[in-house]
């Protein structure tokens, strides 16, 4: 006998039965998928009550061993999130299945096939594509801010079911259906105040880039006063700040009376903080009190609302996949609001303040318009030097996901706390955001980067900077991102022409212990802002020792209050710069009354 060229010969004869058994019996144990149990297959469709036209969209599985609230509301990044699967539905006809069995995505668990058999609770939701046309051509399908700030789990229009509790033994190849039963209906307009007005425009430049009529929003805080002064013009005040449904002055809430004395408290493990929902309207009566009080510097204080197709703001600036957002804010809606409010509408008389995400916008709008602006104050802001995205140097490391080794897999952390305790790490929280959408299109964090920084690829979608799946990382992508979006190497790179513009106006506050790393950038940063000359940058870089996100320069209260009082603790800063700086003739008595 001869098996691959080998002899045989002088084995006994029951050689040949020996070596198929053990074939036979390797292949048993292989722990190859092909011998794994199919397991329970679930079918997920909606009726025509709902809709009589097929879909586009995500389809979202559930699956939670909890039932203190709907499955929908119980992922998470954190320790306690529950299972979601996900997969892409085109042209999905009612009463059409879209089937999840084992070889869905999933997290934090990848496959249905490593879940324990036990009873849980399951819920199905179809997040819904519209077509939109991007300006290259490409037909993309989007999911449409539906005035929620791209929630996927409450946009209004998607179908959600009932959840139902079901029993899973991955033994059984039982087919489990689900129906679409619910849609979610739409969200109300806020309501007028005398304080506080709301507006909404339909950007030119935005709706050119997408085809079809695109609108910002704004919150606006009017100065007490307003309507007894029509005399007076104001000073503008921008809140950068993550999808503001009400306030202007997110995350506090202006509230003209005092707390609801039949509020239930609510822990917020965030602040180790019992009751800090309570604490959150109590500061918002507090700054009621000091927004009427007579010494109170009279402004216009605005929060954006800018949501697209990939997340609940745009990182105001200009963008490839987003299209002109920078200039639909600064230079149509800032102008309308300001006519409209009696702005004074000159540039050293408008500030910016936000932290996290409003923080990098408040930077990245001093930067790259930097006369627009009198002055920044940039709490915790995203990385602002891609050497430290994070926890990653996008132009070094060839890995976002594990440290770069031959022999070790060490995993990147995502974030922590301010004992340096990891809670999730890059990967997962990438691999969350893989489940919700494909094509950068799950709403979330890391998805926003690639839509804002990154170059349009060839299907037309955003190029990730990394493979979602993977974690490496693309030097092109890189490059682009630095030449475009790096805070700190434009400002390095063009120094000669926008320090002499932004000369006193960059104010920059974080956390040494911030939750997402964000320090380490502003370290960056602050290296070479204090390298500079003709001229010196004559700003501020702080840090909070110990301080967690979203540290905002105040040294003398917890995180947890702080974030609360921005504009009590910038507003006289911003009243002596313009008092400095204004040009000769201006108006720096009408408002100051």
């Amino acid at each position: 006998m001869k098996i691959h060229g080998k002899k045989f010969a002088k084995f006994p004869l029951f050689a040949p039965l020996v070596i198929v058994t053990a074939v036979l019996l390797a292949l048993s144990c292989s722990p190859g998928k092909d011998t794994q149990p199919e397991g329970p297959t679930f079918r997920v469709s909606f009726a025509q009550e709902l809709s009589r036209e097929a879909l586009d969209g995500r389809m979202l599985l559930m699956i939670s061993d909890d039932n203190s609230r709907e499955p929908r509301f119980q992922i998470s990044t954190g320790p306690d999130t529950q299972l979601i699967f996900g997969i892409d539905v085109e042209g999905l006809e009612p009463g059409e299945a879209a089937v999840f069995d084992r070889h869905v995505f999933g997290y934090p668990i990848q496959s249905l096939a490593d879940l324990p058999a036990g009873e849980y609770w399951i819920q199905a939701l179809l997040n819904r594509y519209e077509a939109f046309q991007h300006p290259d051509g490409h037909i993309l399908k989007l999911p449409p801010d539906k005035g929620e700030g791209q929630q996927w789990n409450r946009k209004p229009g998607n179908f959600l079911s009932t959840p139902q509790k079901v029993r899973i033994d991955l033994r059984s190849a039982e087919i489990i259906p689900i129906s679409l039963d619910q849609e979610i209906p739409p969200i109300p307009d806020p309501e007028d105040t005398k304080y506080i007005k709301h507006v909404k425009m339909q950007s030119g430049l935005l709706s050119e880039f997408w085809g079809r009529p695109v609108y910002l929003g704004a919150h606006v805080l009017l100065p007490e006063g307003f309507d007894d002064h029509p005399e007076a013009r104001y000073p503008l005040v921008v809140n950068h700040t993550h999808f503001p449904y009400d306030s202007p002055i997110v995350p506090a809430v202006f509230r003209e009376t005092p707390p609801d004395p039949d509020l239930e408290p609510e822990y917020s493990a965030r602040f180790d903080w019992e009751g800090y929902n309570i604490t959150v309207q109590e500061y918002g009566y507090e700054f009621y009190k000091y927004w009427i009080d007579p010494d109170t510097p009279r402004m216009l204080i605005i929060s954006i609302q800018h949501p697209n197709p990939y997340f609940d703001d745009s990182y105001a600036v200009n963008s490839a996949n987003l299209g002109p957002y920078g200039d639909a804010i600064n230079y149509e809606l800032i102008p309308f609001i300001e006519k409209e409010f009696r702005g004074i509408g000159e540039g050293w008389a408008r500030f910016l303040y936000g932290g996290s995400t409003g923080g990098w916008e408040t930077l990245a709008s001093q930067v790259f318009y930097p006369e627009v602006y009198n002055g920044c104050f940039a709490a915790c802001p995203d990385s602002i030097d891609f050497r430290a995205f994070f926890i990653v140097n996008i132009y070094e490391h060839k890995n976002a996901y594990y440290v770069d080794s031959r022999w070790k897999r060490t995993p990147t952390p995502g974030t922590r706390n301010y004992l340096g305790e990891v809670n999730f790490t890059t990967e997962e929280g990438n691999h969350l955001e893989l489940v919700l959408g494909t094509k950068c299109r799950s709403g979330g964090t890391w998805d926003i980067y690639n839509a804002v920084y990154s170059p349009v690829g060839e299907d037309g979608y955003p190029s990730p900077i990394w493979d979602k799946k993977t974690g490496d990382i693309d030097p092109a992508v890189a490059d682009y991102w630095r030449e475009n979006y790096d805070l700190r190497h434009i400002l390095e790179r063009d120094w000669d022409t926008l320090g002499p513009k932004l000369k006193g106006k960059i104010r920059i506050y974080c956390g040494d212990m911030d939750n997402w790393y964000l320090n380490n950038a502003v370290y960056l940063m602050e290296e070479f802002l204090e390298s500079t000359n003709a001229p010196y940058y004559e700003g501020e870089v702080d840090y909070g020792d110990r301080f967690e996100h979203c540290w905002c320069g105040d040294h003398a209260r917890p995180n947890a209050v702080s974030r609360l009082r921005y504009h009590q603790l910038y507003a006289p800063m911003m009243v002596e710069r313009m008092l400095e700086t204004a040009p000769p003739g201006a108006d720096t008595k009408s408002w100051r009354y």
